[in-house]
């Protein structure tokens, strides 16, 4: 069973940055994507960032130049850069592993959540 290991939230005042990591542990196949979702207050999760073991990324249009999501492929790790954060980035923050083969998805797994609230 893979686990997600969250770390890196916080408080920080509107403008500043977090770097968020996330670790992976136990088997992963070769295949995956890597990604960052968050949940603010009273809203549904929804995806911020992704990354493919071949290093594609994708945003959404609320994260596109200002947060940078990378990876570690030797050491299963996946981080997000957040700059010039604002209080509607407030929310949890979740890892997500979403491991593939041919195309299809054959295991999805979450992390715990970090909170990163973004206030002055």
């Amino acid at each position: 069973q893979v686990q997600l290991v969250e770390s890196g939230g916080g408080l920080v005042p509107p403008g500043g940055s977090l770097r968020l990591s996330c670790a992976a542990s136990g088997w992963i196949g070769g295949d995956n994507i890597m990604g960052w979702y968050r949940q603010p207050p009273g809203k549904q999760r929804e995806l911020v960032a992704s990354i493919t073991s071949g290093l594609s990324t994708a945003y959404a249009d609320s994260a596109k130049g200002r947060f940078t999501i990378s990876r570690h492929t030797a050491k299963n790790t996946v981080y997000l850069q957040m700059n010039s954060l604002k209080p509607e980035d407030t929310a949890v923050y979740y890892c997500n592993l979403d491991e593939r083969f041919g195309g299809y998805s054959y295991r999805n797994d979450w992390g715990q959540g970090t909170q990163v609230t973004v206030s002055s």
